[in-house]
């Protein structure tokens, strides 16, 4: 998992997305083509000692509104039934689990959470947002059902996003796509 520290000017832009503080930020796992967060990883413990079991916390407000609109829609109900009717996808949304204890692994062991992961890995689909911020933090491949849904989603970070240049529907940034040599993950 490579992560990029976060910048006091991350921690602003976070701040406006999620309307409140960060909490236990391990660092910066996916950024938008305009350079902003947009997946955040965080500690398996927060300050407060609460454990969390959410390691790829979606940030950007444009992909959660999407994504929110595509659960809305009822898809979880389907990718749930689909996994028990196909083992190739089964077998990829357990490797999927695993990368995921993995990659918290590497943050920090939580024995409160030891062995459960996050959205409803691997026997449901219970929260497409930890999918796909997963899927983003990590790459194509890695999260069947992340990758689905930001198929489905496409390109959330289009205008506005790339031109917005300053606070605008709780995103904070310059605008330019090239802040970031990580985008190229969903952007190619």
């Amino acid at each position: 998992m490579n992560l990029e520290p976060m910048s006091e000017s991350d921690e602003a832009v976070l701040g406006e997305q999620l309307m409140r503080p960060a909490r236990g930020v391990a660092g910066i796992a996916w950024r938008c083509p305009c350079g902003k967060p947009g997946v955040v990883a965080t500690e398996p413990r927060l300050p407060d000692g609460t454990p969390f079991p959410t390691t790829f916390y979606l940030t950007c407000p444009r992909a959660v509104a999407a994504v929110s609109t595509l659960e809305a829609q009822g898809v979880m109900a389907e990718m749930t039934q689909r996994l028990a009717e196909d083992e190739a996808l089964a077998a990829a949304y357990q490797q999927a689990h695993e990368s995921y204890l993995a990659d918290r692994g590497s943050l920090g062991q939580v024995p409160e959470v030891e062995g459960i992961s996050a959205g409803g890995m691997p026997t449901r689909v219970k929260c497409l947002h930890v999918l796909v911020g997963h899927a983003l933090a990590a790459g194509p491949g890695v999260n069947p059902f992340g990758d689905e849904a930001l198929e489905a989603i496409g390109e959330f970070w289009a205008r506005p996003c790339l031109s917005d240049g300053g606070v605008s529907d709780g995103n904070v940034g310059d605008g330019d796509p090239g802040d970031s040599d990580r985008s190229d993950r969903r952007t190619e």
